[in-house]
């Protein structure tokens, strides 16, 4: 069978054929402007590009059991969504403007209720989790509590997002499944009971609290390295064309202080990757002695891949740093031809008053040799040839 396609026109009748590869055929010369418009129409309306899958995404139908057959002790499927904005947060000032119900939680600001969800926010990562919440509730937040000056260091031009599903159901052990969080028996209440019960209720249950902390602590830190992934492929694409121009012109293409900004900003890619407090390639010290809570931090780094992403960071930035190396060796190189060009130049000058104040003399010199020693032979002739004389000759 063949799709056809109806093309109406209110002023004026469109003759066409219809082809067996359901192709528009124009049977009019005076039509033939029209054709790129009948392609259009008849390749349907342009899709706007999909986003890359992220790993937990791919790994989707892992949860297609829980989402195909619902229990009676399950909840309704609702959305975790991470957002990341800048670098960090700047903790004094987003403690001020934060709810007074948030509460300080390792890490993290815990806001236990704010609308139909919570929030866990992350400054050392510039990261917020919110559960229950969707993208646009997760924006407004953005708007009231953390658009006012000063509260992001680092502002991301491009926020990062990830985006999941989480169930409750106490039926059911804690973990995640696929790309979906499900929500369980609170085993971690037995290894960090004394925080739990000193901190007010949620719209959650209060047993499985440390769990969303350890889920929402790995989620940060993917968006995170995800903002520094897209900040390091613009640097690498800044500098793509200096191995072709040193190639082709044996210059780099660049200003000194542009190079001098680009070692900047290649140092500072290590350090936030390796050296910051949000080291990404480590879990954190609070889960060594937490092992359930650090079962579900690593579930969902495993499930994200941090370590693997990381690894292939470190790499790019290796191989960035081989360039840098190039770039030093450049600068050494052309400050040392402008020292040497800059000493040629002052023993130039050097000669040249050299050969103005004593020219003339040298000139004699080499020239006029004998009138020279005539006059030194005159002057000895004059002179007392011993002591002895000169005093005969005063008496």
């Amino acid at each position: 069978m063949f799709r056809t396609a109806v093309v109406r026109c209110a002023r004026v009748n469109l003759p066409v054929a219809l082809s067996s590869s359901s192709r528009l055929v124009l049977t009019s010369p005076s039509l033939r402007n029209s054709s790129l418009l009948l392609r259009t129409f008849a390749s349907g309306p342009s899709k706007p590009k999909p986003k890359e899958s992220t790993p937990l995404r791919r790994a989707a139908a892992a949860s297609q059991p829980i989402r195909s057959n619902p229990t009676p002790t399950r909840s309704e499927i609702q959305s975790v969504f991470t957002l990341s904005t800048a670098e960090r947060y700047n903790s004094h000032i987003l403690r001020d403007r934060l709810p007074s119900s948030a509460q300080s939680v390792h890490e993290a600001w815990w806001i236990p209720k704010y609308g139909k969800g919570e929030v866990f926010v992350f400054p050392n990562n510039g990261s917020f989790v919110c559960w229950g919440l969707s993208e646009a509730d997760a924006w407004k937040f953005v708007g009231r509590l953390l658009a006012p000056q000063g509260v992001q260091v680092g502002q991301l031009k491009d926020p990062e997002t990830e985006e999941l599903d989480f169930v409750t159901d106490p039926s059911e052990e804690t973990r995640l499944q696929g790309d979906m969080i499900i929500l369980g028996k609170g085993r971690s209440e037995t290894e960090a009971g004394d925080v739990v019960s000193s901190l007010p209720n949620s719209v959650f249950p209060q047993d499985t609290f440390m769990a969303r902390y350890a889920f929402s602590q790995a989620l940060s830190r993917s968006t995170s390295l995800s903002a520094l992934e897209v900040s390091l492929e613009e640097y690498l694409s800044s500098v793509a064309n200096l191995p072709h121009n040193l190639e082709k012109t044996g210059k780099p293409g660049l200003a000194r202080r542009d190079l001098i900004k680009k070692l900047g900003e290649l140092m500072k890619f290590r350090q936030g990757l390796n050296l910051s407090r949000e080291n990404f390639a480590d879990t954190p010290d609070f889960y060594w002695a937490q092992p359930v809570l650090e079962g579900y931090f690593n579930s969902v780094s495993d499930a994200l891949e941090i370590k693997a992403r990381t690894q292939l960071v470190n790499e790019k930035i290796t191989y960035a740093a081989e360039l840098q190396s190039v770039l030093r060796q450049l600068l050494t190189e052309t400050s040392a031809s402008r020292m040497e060009l800059i000493i040629i130049l002052l023993i130039a000058v050097e000669v040249v008053i050299c050969l103005i104040r004593d020219g003339p003399e040298l000139w004699n010199i080499i020239f006029h040799p004998q009138k020279e020693d005539h006059g030194k032979l005159a002057e000895t002739k004059d002179e007392p040839s011993s002591p002895y004389a000169k005093l005969k000759l005063e008496a």
